[in-house]
């Protein structure tokens, strides 16, 4: 890849178009490949069979090592071949292992077990915000069965794994039927089912959780820009004749991936599960949130190095081993074992009939906002920082002369705070997504009973609230 750039010509015109088209298809590939494999692998498994259920978070944490061991193999073996041989023969084996994938998926076509498309979930959508809007004024009936779509069980009609939940009622508006009676049907932009609904419902409350996870990505931005940076200002010298690329660095997390998920899949988990009981060993939300938490100790590790390391250069000369800023690489990758699997997980696991690709593609959201972020925060540091008389903390492209571990800080904060927000919206969730019980009782002060969230009363808290008065 070393060349005499006095006889490197610049790509224009119709060569220019060829590598920008192949870029944007390489990205729109990405984007429909990942979420749609990960959530069609899911689908292969019954969720209602008890068995097949423990195995589903076992297929995220090896779904998950598939993709860190193809990050491994991209950031050291690719990254030879490229180095020695040159960028076609690295693009020529990129496309001959995506064209073995591709074989590989299309010779099982006939043993999947495939859902019909739902067509785009994105018109029942907007019908449930209509629909609640228009009907805003309307009151919700005191026996939730009389809302569209809802048996005496308070499970919609059209779905036996949904129930009616007791978060943003107010959209429950839009199951209000108001011409019952009459042989007149109303729009569907007037009245939607429950399972509509609590589609909506779903969409809503995971936004808070996947707006937690960009700090995290922000994160990642900075070990994949900064501390590459940093590794090319210290010794990498391994031995006489071989040097440690800098950009390799980004390899330690998926190497620490590739170790711990499966000894995580085959110790942990069912070691958990017997004290917990969950499926997976622990929930999914308290997986994100262990994550998260590690995120910020990663952080702090590259305030501390980079701070030993800028000292060291401006006050002896010295030159510390690029091996010295291993630990932020590996207290992430254990970060993200725990972060982005059980993300995966939780998108999927929240899901209603037709959602799951949908859901599963927000994880890959996240890395697209937390990268716009991080561009975003050392644009603001630096305009912040900077003054007549001093430049910002990262403006001289220059880590001697920046305070990169003063960013570092930063991050580390901004990591905490990030935590203690998804601790509540995390606890805000799980308090909310429980089914609404029709037998729900709560006693108020004067010894009444008031019965489910609607006020409804059935035969037998009338007889509860006789024996009580």
């Amino acid at each position: 890849m070393v060349t005499d750039s006095e006889n490197c010509e610049e790509a224009k015109g119709f060569k220019a178009s060829i590598f920008f088209l192949a870029l944007y298809l390489v990205a729109i590939g990405s984007g429909c490949v990942k979420p749609n494999m990960i959530a069609h692998g899911a689908d292969q498994f019954d969720q209602s069979n008890p068995k097949q259920s423990k195995k589903l978070s076992s297929y995220f944490n090896a779904a998950y090592f598939a993709f860190s061991t193809g990050e491994l193999v991209a950031l050291t073996v690719l990254v030879w071949v490229q180095t020695h041989s040159g960028m076609d023969v690295g693009f020529g084996v990129s496309a001959a292992a995506m064209a073995l994938g591709l074989f590989s998926v299309v010779s099982g076509t006939l043993y999947y077990r495939n859902k019909r498309p739902q067509g785009s979930i994105f018109t029942p959508i907007a019908q449930v915000f209509v629909a609640a809007m228009l009907k805003r004024k309307q009151i919700c009936p005191s026996n939730p069965q009389m809302l569209h779509g809802l048996n005496q069980n308070n499970v919609p009609n059209d779905s036996g794994s949904v129930f009616l939940t007791q978060r943003f009622r107010f959209l429950d508006k839009a199951c209000i039927k108001v011409e019952d009676g009459t042989n007149k049907k109303e729009s569907p932009w007037r009245l939607c089912t429950v399972t509509q609904v609590e589609q909506v419902k779903v969409l809503i409350s995971v936004v808070p959780i996947f707006a937690c996870t960009i700090i995290f990505n922000t994160i990642l931005a900075q070990l994949q820009t900064f501390s590459v940076q940093q590794g090319s200002a210290m010794n990498n010298k391994l031995t006489k004749n071989f040097h440690v690329p800098p950009a390799s660095l980004q390899s330690i997390p998926y190497i620490m991936l590739v170790i711990l998920v499966p000894l995580y899949d085959k110790f942990f988990v069912p070691f958990a599960r017997k004290y917990t009981g969950h499926e997976s060993g622990i929930s999914p939300l308290q997986r994100i949130g262990f994550g998260l938490f590690l995120a910020t100790f990663s952080m702090i590790s590259a305030a501390l190095m980079e701070k030993k390391r800028r000292d060291s250069a401006l006050d002896s000369g010295k030159t510390l081993s690029i091996f010295s800023i291993t630990p932020q690489f590996l207290i992430f990758g254990l970060s993200e074992m725990f972060t982005a699997v059980g993300l995966i997980e939780f998108f999927y696991k929240q899901s209603l009939k037709g959602m799951q690709a949908f859901l599963t593609a927000m994880t890959y959201c996240s890395y697209s906002f937390g990268f716009y972020l991080s561009s975003l925060l050392v644009s603001l540091v630096n305009k912040v920082t900077s003054s007549s008389s001093n430049r910002g903390w990262l403006s001289e492209n220059d880590l001697n002369k920046d305070r990169l571990d003063l960013f570092y800080w930063l991050l580390a904060v901004l990591s905490f705070l990030n935590f203690i927000n998804y601790l509540f919206w995390s606890r805000w969730h799980s308090k909310n997504s429980s089914p609404m019980n029709t037998q729900q009782n709560e006693k108020n002060g004067e010894g009444f009973i008031i019965t489910n969230h609607y006020g409804f009363n059935n035969s037998k808290s009338l007889e509860i609230n006789e024996s009580i008065l």
